[in-house]
Protein backbone atom coordinates (compact mmCIF):
# COMPACT_ATOMS: atom_id res chain seq x y z
CA UNK A 1 0.00 0.00 0.00
CA UNK A 2 1.74 3.66 -1.15
CA UNK A 3 0.92 6.10 1.00
CA UNK A 4 3.36 8.10 3.32
CA UNK A 5 0.68 8.48 5.98
CA UNK A 6 -0.15 4.96 6.54
CA UNK A 7 2.25 2.18 6.29
CA UNK A 8 1.09 -1.33 5.65
CA UNK A 9 2.88 -4.68 5.60
CA UNK A 10 2.69 -8.51 6.75
CA UNK A 11 4.54 -10.48 8.63
CA UNK A 12 3.46 -14.41 7.88
CA UNK A 13 -0.09 -14.24 9.38
CA UNK A 14 -0.12 -11.09 10.86
CA UNK A 15 -0.98 -7.61 9.22
CA UNK A 16 0.42 -4.18 10.31
CA UNK A 17 -0.53 -0.71 10.16
CA UNK A 18 1.37 1.74 10.91
CA UNK A 19 0.00 5.33 11.63
CA UNK A 20 2.65 7.55 9.77
CA UNK A 21 2.30 11.70 11.13
CA UNK A 22 4.96 11.68 13.38
CA UNK A 23 5.85 15.47 13.17
CA UNK A 24 1.65 16.29 13.87
CA UNK A 25 1.24 13.36 17.06
CA UNK A 26 -0.50 11.17 14.34
CA UNK A 27 -3.20 13.95 14.78
CA UNK A 28 -6.00 12.57 12.10
CA UNK A 29 -6.61 14.97 9.10
CA UNK A 30 -8.74 13.96 6.14
CA UNK A 31 -6.06 12.30 4.29
CA UNK A 32 -4.82 10.30 7.14
CA UNK A 33 -8.36 8.99 8.01
CA UNK A 34 -8.93 7.76 4.40
CA UNK A 35 -5.93 5.87 4.58
CA UNK A 36 -6.05 4.80 7.56
CA UNK A 37 -9.45 3.20 6.24
CA UNK A 38 -8.35 1.90 3.40
CA UNK A 39 -5.89 -0.12 5.28
CA UNK A 40 -8.18 -1.42 7.79
CA UNK A 41 -10.38 -2.70 4.89
CA UNK A 42 -7.44 -4.26 3.29
CA UNK A 43 -6.85 -6.01 6.33
CA UNK A 44 -10.06 -6.97 6.93
CA UNK A 45 -10.15 -8.84 3.44
CA UNK A 46 -6.66 -10.75 3.34
CA UNK A 47 -7.37 -13.93 3.15
CA UNK A 48 -3.83 -14.83 4.25
CA UNK A 49 -4.44 -12.78 7.46
CA UNK A 50 -5.57 -13.74 10.63
CA UNK A 51 -4.58 -10.78 13.18
CA UNK A 52 -4.32 -7.24 12.78
CA UNK A 53 -1.67 -4.82 14.25
CA UNK A 54 -2.18 -1.22 14.84
CA UNK A 55 0.64 0.79 15.67
CA UNK A 56 2.64 4.45 14.90
CA UNK A 57 5.45 6.25 14.21
CA UNK A 58 6.94 8.60 17.03
CA UNK A 59 6.32 9.70 20.26
CA UNK A 60 2.80 9.37 20.70
CA UNK A 61 -0.10 6.85 19.60
CA UNK A 62 -2.66 9.32 18.24
CA UNK A 63 -3.77 12.66 19.43
CA UNK A 64 -7.20 12.41 17.80
CA UNK A 65 -9.02 14.40 15.22
CA UNK A 66 -6.31 17.46 14.00
CA UNK A 67 -8.02 20.11 15.31
CA UNK A 68 -5.32 22.95 13.93
CA UNK A 69 -6.56 23.22 10.62
CA UNK A 70 -3.01 23.02 8.95
CA UNK A 71 -4.48 20.71 7.04
CA UNK A 72 -8.29 20.81 6.67
CA UNK A 73 -7.96 18.12 3.32
CA UNK A 74 -9.11 19.73 -0.19
CA UNK A 75 -12.93 20.11 -0.68
CA UNK A 76 -13.67 19.42 3.07
CA UNK A 77 -17.04 21.76 4.18
CA UNK A 78 -16.58 23.61 7.34
CA UNK A 79 -19.95 23.30 9.71
CA UNK A 80 -19.40 26.14 12.48
CA UNK A 81 -22.59 26.63 13.59
CA UNK A 82 -24.41 23.87 11.46
CA UNK A 83 -25.99 21.13 14.22
CA UNK A 84 -27.05 18.45 11.02
CA UNK A 85 -23.35 19.55 9.20
CA UNK A 86 -21.90 18.60 12.43
CA UNK A 87 -23.54 15.54 13.06
CA UNK A 88 -22.84 14.43 9.22
CA UNK A 89 -18.90 14.97 9.99
CA UNK A 90 -18.88 13.54 13.51
CA UNK A 91 -21.24 10.45 12.19
CA UNK A 92 -18.08 10.14 9.58
CA UNK A 93 -15.63 9.81 12.09
CA UNK A 94 -17.57 7.55 14.25
CA UNK A 95 -17.98 5.18 11.13
CA UNK A 96 -14.50 4.76 11.34
CA UNK A 97 -13.78 4.35 14.85
CA UNK A 98 -15.72 1.97 14.96
CA UNK A 99 -14.17 -0.20 11.99
CA UNK A 100 -11.94 -1.37 14.59
CA UNK A 101 -14.64 -3.02 16.54
CA UNK A 102 -16.55 -4.38 13.92
CA UNK A 103 -14.03 -5.54 11.52
CA UNK A 104 -13.79 -9.72 11.06
CA UNK A 105 -10.46 -10.10 12.71
CA UNK A 106 -8.67 -9.21 15.78
CA UNK A 107 -7.24 -6.20 15.83
CA UNK A 108 -4.26 -4.89 18.58
CA UNK A 109 -3.84 -1.63 19.70
CA UNK A 110 0.37 -0.94 20.10
CA UNK A 111 0.35 2.30 22.06
CA UNK A 112 3.47 4.34 23.61
CA UNK A 113 2.69 7.98 24.43
CA UNK A 114 -0.27 9.93 24.20
CA UNK A 115 -3.68 7.85 22.80
CA UNK A 116 -5.94 11.00 23.25
CA UNK A 117 -9.02 11.94 22.23
CA UNK A 118 -10.48 9.76 19.53
CA UNK A 119 -7.10 8.27 19.84
CA UNK A 120 -8.00 6.93 23.20
CA UNK A 121 -11.34 6.11 21.92
CA UNK A 122 -9.36 3.65 18.99
CA UNK A 123 -7.36 2.29 21.48
CA UNK A 124 -10.36 1.01 23.34
CA UNK A 125 -12.22 -0.29 20.02
CA UNK A 126 -9.44 -2.53 19.24
CA UNK A 127 -10.06 -5.89 20.62
CA UNK A 128 -6.68 -5.75 22.81
CA UNK A 129 -4.42 -2.87 23.46
CA UNK A 130 -0.78 -3.27 24.79
CA UNK A 131 0.67 0.03 26.01
CA UNK A 132 4.05 1.24 26.65
CA UNK A 133 4.51 2.01 30.17
CA UNK A 134 4.99 5.57 29.06
CA UNK A 135 1.22 5.67 27.62
CA UNK A 136 -1.03 8.28 28.74
CA UNK A 137 -4.42 8.16 28.11
CA UNK A 138 -8.27 10.31 27.77
CA UNK A 139 -10.44 12.61 26.75
CA UNK A 140 -9.15 16.46 27.14
CA UNK A 141 -11.60 17.77 24.37
CA UNK A 142 -14.52 18.43 26.79
CA UNK A 143 -12.25 20.84 27.92
CA UNK A 144 -12.57 22.81 25.05
CA UNK A 145 -16.34 22.15 24.87
CA UNK A 146 -16.55 19.43 22.43
CA UNK A 147 -17.16 15.99 24.28
CA UNK A 148 -16.05 13.06 22.49
CA UNK A 149 -19.18 11.38 20.38
CA UNK A 150 -17.70 7.95 21.08
CA UNK A 151 -18.37 6.98 24.27
CA UNK A 152 -17.13 3.76 23.88
CA UNK A 153 -15.27 4.03 27.54
CA UNK A 154 -18.21 3.36 29.95
CA UNK A 155 -18.39 -0.22 27.95
CA UNK A 156 -14.48 -0.48 28.44
CA UNK A 157 -13.80 0.34 31.72
CA UNK A 158 -17.34 0.89 33.72
CA UNK A 159 -19.62 3.78 33.85
CA UNK A 160 -18.36 5.57 37.24
CA UNK A 161 -15.03 5.94 36.34
CA UNK A 162 -15.90 7.37 32.79
CA UNK A 163 -17.46 9.69 33.96
CA UNK A 164 -15.25 11.22 35.79
CA UNK A 165 -12.44 10.77 32.97
CA UNK A 166 -15.24 12.33 30.59
CA UNK A 167 -16.42 15.23 32.60
CA UNK A 168 -12.38 16.36 33.93
CA UNK A 169 -11.06 15.71 31.04
CA UNK A 170 -8.00 14.22 32.90
CA UNK A 171 -5.43 11.47 31.36
CA UNK A 172 -4.32 8.29 33.36
CA UNK A 173 -1.26 6.80 33.35
CA UNK A 174 -0.67 2.73 31.96
CA UNK A 175 -0.84 1.67 35.51
CA UNK A 176 -4.01 3.08 36.15
CA UNK A 177 -5.56 2.05 32.56
CA UNK A 178 -4.58 -1.27 33.10
CA UNK A 179 -5.86 -1.63 36.91
CA UNK A 180 -9.14 0.43 35.46
CA UNK A 181 -9.12 -2.80 32.08
CA UNK A 182 -8.58 -0.23 29.26
CA UNK A 183 -5.43 -1.79 28.35
CA UNK A 184 -4.30 -5.20 28.40
CA UNK A 185 -0.66 -5.26 29.46
CA UNK A 186 1.99 -2.83 29.89
CA UNK A 187 5.73 -3.39 28.46
CA UNK A 188 8.94 -1.05 28.34
CA UNK A 189 8.88 1.78 25.69
CA UNK A 190 11.86 0.07 23.62
CA UNK A 191 10.03 -3.24 23.64
CA UNK A 192 6.95 -2.55 22.51
CA UNK A 193 6.83 -3.38 18.94
CA UNK A 194 8.54 -6.68 19.29
CA UNK A 195 6.23 -7.45 22.16
CA UNK A 196 3.36 -6.60 20.49
CA UNK A 197 4.25 -8.50 17.32
CA UNK A 198 5.23 -11.70 19.72
CA UNK A 199 1.79 -11.98 20.60
CA UNK A 200 -0.68 -11.16 17.70
CA UNK A 201 1.73 -14.50 16.48
CA UNK A 202 0.75 -16.18 18.85
CA UNK A 203 -2.94 -15.67 18.77
CA UNK A 204 -2.36 -16.17 15.27
CA UNK A 205 -1.79 -19.82 16.24
CA UNK A 206 -5.51 -19.88 16.90
CA UNK A 207 -7.52 -20.92 14.00
CA UNK A 208 -8.76 -18.05 11.78
CA UNK A 209 -11.94 -18.94 11.00
CA UNK A 210 -12.31 -20.02 15.15
CA UNK A 211 -10.66 -15.74 15.74
CA UNK A 212 -13.59 -14.30 13.64
CA UNK A 213 -16.57 -16.67 15.35
CA UNK A 214 -14.94 -15.39 18.35
CA UNK A 215 -14.99 -11.69 17.55
CA UNK A 216 -18.46 -11.89 16.43
CA UNK A 217 -19.84 -13.69 19.07
CA UNK A 218 -18.52 -10.87 21.38
CA UNK A 219 -20.15 -7.92 19.18
CA UNK A 220 -23.27 -9.93 18.98
CA UNK A 221 -23.70 -10.04 22.35
CA UNK A 222 -22.16 -6.61 22.88
CA UNK A 223 -25.01 -5.23 20.02
CA UNK A 224 -27.87 -7.14 21.84
CA UNK A 225 -26.80 -5.28 25.11
CA UNK A 226 -27.48 -2.07 23.08
CA UNK A 227 -23.87 -1.10 22.12
CA UNK A 228 -24.58 -0.07 18.62
CA UNK A 229 -27.33 1.91 19.49
CA UNK A 230 -25.76 3.79 22.60
CA UNK A 231 -22.58 4.71 20.52
CA UNK A 232 -25.41 6.61 17.73
CA UNK A 233 -27.05 7.88 21.05
CA UNK A 234 -24.06 9.43 22.24
CA UNK A 235 -23.12 10.85 18.53
CA UNK A 236 -27.08 12.44 18.71
CA UNK A 237 -27.25 13.93 21.60
CA UNK A 238 -23.17 15.62 21.47
CA UNK A 239 -23.55 16.53 17.87
CA UNK A 240 -24.93 20.33 18.42
CA UNK A 241 -22.80 20.87 21.32
CA UNK A 242 -19.93 20.68 19.03
CA UNK A 243 -22.25 23.42 16.65
CA UNK A 244 -22.99 25.52 19.76
CA UNK A 245 -20.45 28.29 21.00
CA UNK A 246 -19.56 28.35 24.77
CA UNK A 247 -18.36 30.90 26.39
CA UNK A 248 -15.12 28.59 27.08
CA UNK A 249 -15.17 26.86 23.35
CA UNK A 250 -15.08 30.36 22.17
CA UNK A 251 -12.52 31.92 24.23
CA UNK A 252 -10.26 28.54 23.47
CA UNK A 253 -10.85 29.26 19.46
CA UNK A 254 -10.02 32.85 20.03
CA UNK A 255 -6.29 32.41 21.46
CA UNK A 256 -5.49 29.22 19.09
CA UNK A 257 -6.29 31.28 16.17
CA UNK A 258 -4.22 34.15 17.60
CA UNK A 259 -1.59 32.61 19.39
CA UNK A 260 -1.35 29.16 18.58
CA UNK A 261 -3.06 25.62 19.29
CA UNK A 262 -0.25 24.42 21.78
CA UNK A 263 -0.88 28.27 23.86
CA UNK A 264 -4.59 27.60 23.76
CA UNK A 265 -4.51 24.40 25.20
CA UNK A 266 -1.69 25.38 27.71
CA UNK A 267 -4.01 28.22 29.00
CA UNK A 268 -7.01 25.32 29.56
CA UNK A 269 -4.45 22.72 31.03
CA UNK A 270 -3.15 25.10 33.37
CA UNK A 271 -6.11 26.02 35.08
CA UNK A 272 -7.31 22.31 36.31
CA UNK A 273 -3.14 21.92 37.64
Amino acid sequence: MANDLVLYETDDKVSIITVNRPEKLNAISPALLSAWWDALRTADSDSNTSVVVLRSEGRSFCVGFDISGDDPGEGVPTYAHDALGRHEMLAEGMDFMMMHWYMRKPIIASVQGHAVGGGCEIAMFCDITIAASNAKFGEPEIRFSDPGPGLVMPWIIGFKRARELAYFGDLIDAETALEFGMINRIVPPDELREATLAYAHRMALIAPEALRAAKLGFNRGADAAGFRMAMQAGLDVVAPVYAAETEVGQEFRERAAKDGLKVALAWRRQQFD
